[in-house]
């Protein structure tokens, strides 16, 4: 089940809602444990043991790291750290990787092994990082053990932003599960909030993906260039979008997440564009990997050996495919040159130059992310440098009819309509009213646009 969905809109959410407000404060955390796990199980009920599992083992084991390290002994605390971390990281590798290894294996050496075919539990890349968090802030001062296991379980499996992030750490959420603001003010936020990412995930990823899928098997080259640029457009609202709801949702209980995209596409280099994108994630590996691995205080060559294994790893979390592989290597190899010397001699070019460079960049990083068949990537890739005729009337058409949504894209993915609507609503109270119609008119019509399509991918599902 997706946020984007008639059921979890009407039903779930619905539901939900009423019985959290409904009970008294302190039996607000076993609510929101209860309906997670009910949300985790609608489509693969019996992953709800894996998640329990989870949250057992990392319950456990950061009551054992915490009084460890009142005895003073860090060597034990370690121990049950790094256990911890190969528990989660074994549950990932075996059912997200398990094939991929198996496949790689049977081409080296010639074998025939059957694959395992497990589907993927939804969301394990997300709440796996999250609960490894858990135990390290604990090893690291950076938050106290959790005592009592319904808020722990209410941590792990929190629905918001269980299934696509933005990766909620420990320490930051620690003081929010024993105490947290439910008031108007935070209500109101979070259903701005949510309707803004439902708008961008059904109304402009949508459209933008339709366009895509159009394009795929496109033999020209403007077909070639469009179609990547349309899927660029989607991954961005879709992700994003789906971040907004989660925040939304969890500003509607009292929770406040972290921004997790900040106007990537108005990067100035691609060191900056991962500053503003997946922030969530970025910041996982640069606090747990990067960073303890001795980020950049151990010389250069240690410095770009890190980057190398933090985009490694990267590419990997994205998926059981050697394009991600290649897509984290491909940003690892983009980062190091500007750390190296780019970006110094990047810092008076002008900015629009510098904006072109990166959109540049970023439109082959998603030609790499989205063909998991390379031979397929690499096709489309020679037709966008003339593999093929320029263009057709197919083409030319999809073009013209798309010309009003690519320019609600560009001017949606930009700083301007957040700062419209901040100058309308400080000049005049009246302006509430009109976006709060506003708000309720975009809903229905996004109601209306699921009710009437059968077109509603949500494409980090999978992850």
């Amino acid at each position: 089940m997706v946020f984007s969905s008639l059921e979890f809109l009407f039903l779930f959410f619905a539901v939900s809602m009423l019985i959290y407000f409904t009970v008294p404060l302190k039996l607000r955390n076993a609510v929101l444990l209860v309906v997670s796990l009910l949300f985790y199980g609608w489509g693969e009920p019996i992953y709800i043991v894996l998640m329990l599992f989870s949250t057992v083992v990392d319950y456990y084991h950061g009551r054992k790291v915490e009084k460890s390290l009142e005895k003073g002994n860090r060597k034990k605390a370690k121990f049950h750290v790094i256990a911890s971390a190969v528990i989660n990281l074994s549950l990932l590798c075996f059912f997200k990787y398990s094939d991929f290894i198996i496949q790689n294996i049977n081409a080296i050496f010639g074998l025939d092994i059957g694959l395992l075919g497990l589907p993927l539990p939804i969301g394990i890349s997300f709440y796996t990082f999250q609960t490894m968090s858990y135990t390290i802030d604990i090893y690291m001062g950076n938050a106290k053990a959790q005592k009592n296991m319904v808020n722990f379980g209410a941590y792990v499996t929190l629905f918001p932003q269980l299934i696509a992030g933005p990766i909620v750490r420990y320490q930051d959420i620690d003081d929010q599960l024993r105490s947290r603001p439910h008031n108007r003010i935070m209500l109101a936020s979070g259903v701005r909030t949510f309707i803004c990412g439902f708008a961008k995930k059904v109304l402009l990823a949508n459209s933008a993906g339709a366009v895509w899928d159009s394009l795929k098997g496109t033999d020209t080259a403007l077909g070639a260039w469009l179609g990547i640029i349309f899927f660029s457009f989607q991954i961005y609202f879709d992700f994003s979008g789906y971040s907004d709801m989660a925040i939304g949702l969890g500003k509607m209980m009292g929770f406040t997440f972290r921004e997790n995209f900040y106007y990537p596409y108005m990067s100035e280099s691609i060191t900056d564009f991962w500053r503003r994108w997946h922030i969530s994630l970025g910041t996982w590996f640069r606090e747990y990997v990067y960073i303890p691995m001795g980020g950049n205080r151990r010389g250069n060559a240690r410095t770009y050996f890190n980057i190398l294994t933090v985009w490694f790893l990267t590419g990997l979390w994205h998926g059981a495919s050697w394009n991600y592989i290649l897509w984290g290597l491909y940003y690892c190899l983009i980062l190091v040159v500007e750390k190296a010397f780019l970006l110094k001699k990047m810092q008076y070019a002008p900015t629009f130059i510098k904006r072109i460079y990166s959109l540049i960049l970023i439109l082959f990083g998603w030609w790499l992310f989205v063909f998991e068949d390379l031979s397929a990537g690499i096709s489309h890739l020679k037709i966008m440098f003339g593999g093929g005729t320029f263009t057709n009337g197919a083409v030319n058409l999809t073009l013209v009819s798309n010309l009003v949504l690519l320019a609600i894209l560009v001017i949606a993915s930009t700083p301007f309509p957040k700062k419209l609507y901040y100058r309308l609503f400080e000049k005049s109270a009246a302006w509430r009213w009109v976006f709060a119609a506003l708000g309720l008119s975009v809903l229905v019509l996004c109601t209306a646009y699921l009710v009437n399509s059968s077109y509603n991918p949500f494409l980090y599902f999978r992850f």
